[in-house]
């Protein structure tokens, strides 16, 4: 068995239920989320609450400012995990942990998409530093300016900044003018 799964994938094994609740409370498993578990002798997973949101949502990707932390552009602790979903498919309702659902147009949801590992050998789905700070312009009005300029702020300081990518990017999901002006006001501070 994996080292996290979901309930669906412990029947699958022939794992009963009742089972597997019993080894959640011996403390064989850990439950990460309702319905996903973790095997206690796995490797510790670094992003247990992404991990989780992950699994009750495989098609999404952790955007916003779950990525920013994910990419080092914030030093704020998400209170939500931020997670993108296709226009079309219906919003899961996560109570645990907490998760905030985000709608984007199938043309550019897997536009800019990356991996980390949340675990040893379990990636996630995030979307690029990039893809994550266009995101953040596009939705400056409701996630807040002071924190879109100043992920911008942070990624132009690293020496692996690629700002042309950057632009494209913003050209491509329609908001390279304010993308330039933020650009043009960092560049002269």
């Amino acid at each position: 068995m994996a080292s996290s799964f979901t309930t669906q994938t412990a029947r699958q094994l022939g794992l009963h239920p009742r089972d597997l609740y019993r080894m959640r409370d011996s403390g064989e498993v850990l439950e990460l989320s309702p319905g996903v578990f973790r095997r206690a002798d796995a490797p510790s997973a670094s992003m247990p609450d992404l991990l989780a949101v992950a699994y009750r949502v495989p098609s999404g990707i952790i955007c916003c400012v779950s990525a920013l932390a994910i990419h080092d552009l914030t030093d704020e602790i998400p209170g939500t995990v931020q997670i993108a979903v296709p226009r079309r498919q219906r919003p899961p309702h996560i109570a645990y942990p907490p998760a905030e659902v985000f709608r984007f147009d199938a043309p550019i949801f897997e536009f800019g998409l990356s991996a980390v590992d949340a675990a040893p050998g379990e990636p996630l789905r995030v979307y690029s530093a990039e893809r994550t700070i266009v995101d953040l312009m596009r939705r400056r009005r409701r996630l807040g300016e002071p924190l879109a300029y100043a992920a911008l702020r942070r990624y132009l300081r690293r020496r692996n900044a690629r700002t042309p990518l950057l632009l494209d990017m913003a050209r491509t999901l329609d908001v390279l003018g304010p993308l330039r002006t933020a650009l043009d006001v960092a560049s002269a501070e």
